[in-house]
């Protein structure tokens, strides 16, 4: 039975499910997110791939189009994807063995809310790794809601392997995640 319909809230969906991508370069893209994302085919053949590294049939599906313009970096769309981990360790684990392919972040930042790495794939589209920084939503709300964050909603930069090293000496996750002060930024500080 359909249940009556609020004018207030339309009912939202369980989750997220997947992302298409259009691509000139299917080979390339599919390559790029089975290792990027550790995933696999749940079909594939040379014009559409479905992607998946988990137990829902895909994640992430390549639409090979030849011919397609370039992405228009500095236009209004789509910035970015995201994907959390569930640790400081896994997030940082994950960094490394992209680098040991050759796979580096164009910025790494600590926002507050996550601790984000940005990368690049072939077509230039930009994809998250993220950890949440706080245990709880409710803790997350209340960073966000602080002052902290209004007067720098963007985050602070950081070096990648400066937090591996914190974590090899024995520094607390938690320590790692708690976002220093670099007073006033904005959107304008965003490297795109």
């Amino acid at each position: 039975m359909i249940a009556n319909s609020s004018p207030d809230k339309v009912l939202s969906p369980k989750y997220m499910a997947h992302i298409v991508l259009r691509t000139p370069d299917l080979q390339a893209m599919s390559a790029f997110y089975k290792t990027f994302l550790g995933a696999h085919a749940s079909w594939e053949n040379e014009q559409m791939a479905f992607l998946t590294y988990d137990d829902e049939h895909h994640r992430i599906a390549l639409i090979g189009i030849p011919g397609l313009q370039a992405k228009v970096q500095k236009s209004a769309g789509l910035d970015h994807i995201a994907f959390t981990y569930e640790t400081m360790t896994d997030l940082l684990t994950a960094y490394k063995q992209r680098k040991a392919v050759g796979i580096l972040p164009v910025w790494s930042i600590n926002h507050g809310p996550t601790t984000s790495m940005y990368y690049e794939d072939p077509d230039g589209n930009r994809v998250e790794t993220q950890v949440d920084n706080f245990e709880t939503v409710e803790e997350t709300n209340a960073f966000m809601v602080g002052p902290e964050f209004l007067q720098n909603p963007i985050g602070a930069d950081f070096e990648p392997e400066e937090l591996i090293r914190k974590l090899e000496n024995g520094v607390p996750e938690s320590d790692i995640k708690r976002r220093p002060n670099v007073g006033d930024r904005g959107p304008e500080s965003i490297p795109w």
